[in-house]
């Protein structure tokens, strides 16, 4: 049975494209100001990081601090991050300015000579770099003030061996 329809349009027209709006990304539990996350991908795999606020674009922004652990200011990506149950006190840190411009790369697009330039070293910029010692600085003070050995724990890597249990773990 093909349904009829009482109205047809005079002339075609041109139907508009749905778009579906995205939602802002929400944050897995246990994720606050100030927990502890385990980075399993990317050049910083094994490292442990303060989670400091979560960004517009959805990314979490991280720090190990740098003077700790040598992991710097970065945004990642909550999938590729793993829980833990330890927290920083971090209430009170200054983190204006801090948002999904500071990270976007301001080069312009390369050239296709510019493979043969791969051993030059790439430069932080220079906003960038103070951003990176004033959220450092605060951080300190807050790890200084946690009586238990928070900046070793923070510099210990992690990782798994043959007989361990990821899923019977309690991070």
């Amino acid at each position: 049975m093909v349904k009829t329809f009482s109205w047809y349009p005079a002339e075609d027209q041109k139907r508009s494209v749905r778009t579906k709006k995205q939602n802002k990304t929400r944050l897995r539990k246990g994720v606050e100001e100030g927990s502890v996350l385990i980075l399993t991908a990317g050049k910083y795999r094994g490292h442990r990081v303060v989670f400091l606020k979560q960004l517009e674009s959805g990314l979490m922004l991280v720090s190990g601090p740098f003077k700790v652990n040598g992991v710097p200011l970065k945004r990642v990506n909550q999938a590729y991050t793993i829980v833990t149950s330890t927290k920083v006190p971090v209430k009170g840190l200054k983190l204006d300015g801090l948002n999904d411009a500071l990270f976007k790369d301001k080069s312009s697009k390369s050239k296709g000579r510019d493979i043969f330039n791969e051993n030059q070293k790439k430069t932080v910029s220079a906003d960038r770099a103070a951003a990176q010692k004033k959220v450092d600085d605060q951080l300190m003070t807050a790890l200084k003030a946690v009586k238990t050995p928070m900046t070793e724990y923070l510099r210990a890597r992690f990782s798994l061996s043959k007989n361990d249990r990821p899923h019977a773990m309690k991070f």
